[in-house]
């Protein structure tokens, strides 16, 4: 009973997190949002106390119910595991402590310091979210699409379609690095990732041994029969002296389901069990002791550098050819501008707290509708979203990606905030305009400009008859980009938009 309704509830949390990751029109995120919202790490770094007390609560109550309800990437590997028809192929193995502890010190000092990058790699539900932004993502629009074209045949607008493109080479090839070694992982030794590398799930780990509720031993009712032990997912049932690691314990409930004389029951251990449990502890390390002359294979080290091994991905897409509003310009072989301080969204408040507070989960980069936000490329903020203007410009109304952001690095805003924060200037580059470079009359960013920053004025301040170029008034320009996405120059803009380290408002 115990199992059936842990694999429903974590079939609800799958289908809803997947959903809400691959919806690009941002309208499961009313339904859905709350599911982001209730991840261990994104709560920890928005210091959402209600979800974190909440986590903390559950765990110390019925185990590590999160890492096998709630958490997507842990329910991923148990599908992957699921598919391996091998029956009773799962064994009893030692905790590997010192790798555990070695990744949740990492973690700690990553976040501390502010490296991103680090934190993103091993936060699980960002991990999940890469995967199914870079991997799932590009398939479900293109049925999206398929369903628009057809939909548009019967003169239907009930789909829109998508432009399926790359946003970032270097974060696809991390996330199919994360899925294939996970999947190896997940598909040879179950939870094996789960208890030697996530840092979330060695915390909740220590705090699930003092659970209430809790799988333990019948001592008088088990023949050993180590139904248990092969069929424990994350290893951590050692039938030989009935005793069960709670920190590596998930409570996925597929120990009890196997075992054919009830001889393991969950529910609150007494302190008669307690002491039992201890000496059978101590027994346990005896045996461990004296298992030392018999090295065995560790499989788990051979799966991931395997799964390490695997990954190789050779990966092109060409942007295609696109208009700005109106068909005033062409939009073909535009290079990113190259700015000396990055873009980070409305919201974000400063570069600094968005390296701080991002887990990289690929949220607001999925929700963009107007594909500004990106991964950055950068070392120490990889995968975390950046923004650039080649294919469209951040609109002033538009507030999407700081809905959706569950980690606190992007701050709700409304329109009216939206409309006066100023996360860079506008710059003109007088050496890449066509007005100056090939005689031809423009005027398309202080046409498009939507808080008027821009106008156009003589060249030659001495000559009324010059031609005219833009001047941007930095006073009222709030970054937006609109300049830089219609500005007909190639391969560079001629006006590009630097960012501001810290955001301010108008």
């Amino acid at each position: 009973m115990l199992r059936k309704i842990r694999v429903t509830l974590a079939a609800v949390f799958f289908v809803g997190i997947t959903l809400l990751l691959l919806d690009f029109t941002g309208t499961l995120h009313h339904w859905l949002g709350w599911m982001a919202r209730v991840q261990f790490l994104p709560a920890v770094l928005a210091l959402n106390a209600v979800v974190i007390i909440g986590l903390v609560l559950l765990t110390l109550i019925f185990g590590r119910i999160y890492c096998s309800v709630i958490c997507p990437l842990g329910v991923m590997q148990d599908i992957i595991s699921h598919f391996n028809r091998k029956k009773n192929r799962f064994t009893h193995s030692p905790a590997m402590t010192w790798l555990r502890l070695a990744m949740l010190v990492v973690m700690v000092v990553a976040v501390a310091v502010g490296i991103g990058s680090l934190v993103a790699l091993l936060a699980p539900y960002s991990s999940y979210g890469r995967i199914a932004t870079n991997l799932l993502q590009p398939v479900y629009v293109w049925c999206n699409n398929g369903l628009a074209a057809i939909a548009e045949h019967y003169d239907s607008y009930a789909f829109y379609s998508r432009e399926v493109w790359m946003r970032s080479l270097p974060t696809f090839l991390i996330a199919l690095a994360t899925f294939v070694i996970i999947a190896v992982l997940a598909w040879r030794g179950g939870r094996t990732y789960c208890n030697t590398i996530c840092p979330v799930g060695t915390v909740l780990g220590y705090l699930s041994k003092f659970a209430w509720f809790k799988v333990y031993f019948d001592a008088d009712k088990c023949r050993s029969c180590s139904l248990c032990s092969k069929n424990c997912k994350a290893s951590c049932i050692d039938y030989k002296t009935h005793t069960v690691d709670y920190t590596r314990c998930v409570a996925c409930g597929n120990c009890l389901d196997k075992c054919k004389f009830d001889a393991l029951h969950y529910g609150h251990v007494t302190k008669q069990d307690a002491r039992s449990e201890k000496q059978e502890t101590r027994n346990e390390k005896q045996e461990a002791r004296s298992e030392k002359q018999e090295p065995k294979t560790d499989e788990a080290r051979r799966a991931f550098l395997l799964g390490g091994a695997i990954v190789a991905a050779d990966v092109a897409l060409a942007q295609a050819g696109k208009k700005v509003d109106g068909g005033l310009a062409v939009i073909e072989d535009k290079q990113p501008a190259r700015r000396t301080v990055p873009l980070t969204p409305p919201g974000s408040l400063s570069a600094n707290n968005m390296a701080r507070h991002c887990t990289a989960c690929q949220l607001c980069v999925a929700k963009c509708p107007n594909d500004v936000l990106r991964p950055s490329t950068d070392l120490k903020t990889l995968m975390q979203p950046t923004m650039s203007y080649e294919r469209g410009f951040c609109r002033p109304e538009c507030t999407r990606c700081s809905e959706v952001c569950p980690a606190g690095a992007i701050r709700p805003i409304d329109v009216a905030q939206k409309s006066s924060i100023q996360i860079g200037h506008a710059v003109w580059v007088r050496d890449n305009c066509v007005i100056l470079a090939d005689g031809v009359e423009c005027g398309n960013c202080a046409r498009h400009c939507p808080s008027q920053a821009i106008m156009m004025v003589p060249s030659d301040a001495n000559d009324d008859e010059s031609p005219m170029v833009p001047a941007v008034d930095r006073s009222k320009c709030i970054g937006c980009g609109a300049c830089e996405y219609v500005c007909p120059a190639r391969p560079f803009s001629a006006i590009y938009v630097e960012g501001n380290e810290v955001h301010s408002s108008i």
